[in-house]
């Protein structure tokens, strides 16, 4: 899949999130980059022998922004589009990968925890997709 259709996946799977989260995510920019490097992968303990990402947020979440919070840089979520690419076999279940990677990224924005996160995952797991088993 060239870049630019990638792109348009990944504008339609951010279309078809929930509204709310759009109300609450805030100097939040999505970026599109090839593949993690093996410092990325080391930064979050993964082993680039034998793991991948799909994602990442970097960035202040929600929780940890004070009174001092002004005039930064936006938070960044990274989707990483050969890893994705390679997991996916249709376009529909990129889609569906990308809403689900969305979300894990979103959830570092707001702050919540890992077990938080499992719930809220598991909660939006079945976001509309057909060739994506619930």
């Amino acid at each position: 899949m060239k870049r630019e259709d990638f792109e348009t996946a990944v504008a339609e799977a951010l279309d078809n999130l929930p509204l709310e989260f759009a109300d609450l995510m805030s100097n939040v920019l999505v970026q599109v980059l090839e593949k993690p490097d093996a410092e990325t992968l080391a930064s979050v303990d993964l082993d680039p022998r034998h793991d991948t990402l799909f994602g990442l947020y970097t960035g202040v979440p929600l929780d940890e922004r004070g009174g001092w919070y002004g005039n930064v840089l936006p938070d960044v979520i990274v989707l990483y589009r050969k890893p994705l690419l390679a997991a996916c076999s249709t376009r529909s279940v990129l889609v569906h990968e990308i809403q689900l990677t969305l979300l894990h990224e979103i959830g570092h924005h707001f702050g919540l925890s890992d077990d938080e996160m499992h719930a809220w995952e598991e909660e939006f797991g079945g976001l509309d997709n057909d060739d994506t088993p619930n």
